[in-house]
């Protein structure tokens, strides 16, 4: 492997992918998965049979909305609606078309890495519900949060849904959930969606279908550094793997090299060695079970306010909030 220790990056992607493929073992963020690509492939995962995760959240908001909204609407309190990879809103806009025929007062504020996925959310919102109030808002969780015009005196509603917390190891949830309750006061909530442990083989099917769609998911950030960085990566040259393990509820993706090949990066002026069967770490799919989810919700300074379920138990939403003074 030669590294260019001098080169400059002009974004995140760049610096992210270099150093991702110069370490040991190599890994890439899940979160550059997603562009125009990358955001189909998603929505075909998301309509596979084998891929429960949407149908348990989407049948959970459609059961629950009349009493999620009640908490989220309480003393009629006008809110900011703040949702963290929105994506395609499917499952959002159940609440929303909800808020909307209720006329309850909020602004509805999608944040999204993906700004294609913004602009077709935006889309479809002023279509099917032209009266919500969007404000779009493209980047990193915390930078968008950063960049987002809310008001200390507004009441916050924070959304988190398809079990994106199980992307973090434990430490790395508890990290993030203290990060959110910063922009928390008292009277905020934060719903947050956990896939639970359930048997080993459904959880792989997910992950691994034999059609795959996830296979070229987890291989369209390779083909996005060859569009990006001038790279040649063989996708062919790669295979997908999955892995799961029930004691910790720890689901990983790979990419596994099938063969020693080199691979160059040219806007990074950068070459890899691949040795047969190395791996690149692309992806972390957490599962959990109530204890756990009470563990790192008590570390991260919030407290359960309630929870819902589907009805195999499959999957959770809780509603949190910041930890009071007395506890």
């Amino acid at each position: 492997m030669q590294e260019n220790t001098n080169v400059l990056f002009t974004n995140a992607f760049e610096e992210d992918i270099y150093n991702g493929l110069t370490k040991y073992p190599k890994q890439l963020s899940s979160k550059y998965f997603y562009d125009a690509n990358g955001d189909k492939l998603f929505q075909d995962i998301m309509k596979m049979p084998e891929y429960y995760l949407t149908d348990c959240e989407f049948s959970i908001l459609e059961k629950y909305k009349e009493e999620i909204s009640a908490l989220f609407y309480k003393h009629e309190q006008a809110f900011s609606f703040i949702e963290l990879g929105a994506g395609d809103g499917k499952k959002t806009k159940i609440l929303l078309e909800y808020f909307s025929h209720k006329k309850i007062d909020f602004k509805y504020q999608p944040i999204d890495i993906s700004q294609n996925a913004l602009d077709l959310l935006e889309k479809s919102l002023n279509q099917e519900l032209p009266n919500v109030t969007v404000e779009k808002l493209q980047g990193s969780y915390f930078d968008a949060l950063n960049k987002a015009h809310i008001q200390n005196d507004v009441k916050k509603i924070i959304l988190f849904l398809g079990s994106n917390i199980g992307n973090m190891l434990h430490h790395e949830a508890i990290d993030f959930l203290n990060s959110i309750g910063d922009y928390m006061h008292s009277e905020d909530l934060f719903l947050v969606g956990f896939d639970l442990k359930k048997n080993p083989q459904t959880i792989l099917d997910a992950y691994n279908d034999p059609t795959g769609i996830t296979a070229a998911f987890n291989k369209n950030i390779l083909l996005r550094i060859n569009t990006s960085l001038d790279a040649n990566f063989n996708l062919d040259a790669f295979k997908h793997w999955e892995t799961y393990n029930p004691e910790t509820g720890t689901a990983k993706s790979y990419l596994v090299s099938t063969k020693d090949q080199e691979v160059t990066l040219k806007n990074l002026d950068l070459k890899i060695e691949f040795k047969a069967w190395e791996t690149i770490h692309t992806e972390v799919s957490q599962k959990y079970d109530d204890q756990t989810v009470e563990h790192i919700a008590k570390s991260a300074g919030l407290e359960i306010v309630t929870q819902f379920s589907d009805e195999k138990t499959y999957y959770k939403n809780y509603i949190f909030r910041k930890q009071s003074s007395n506890i």
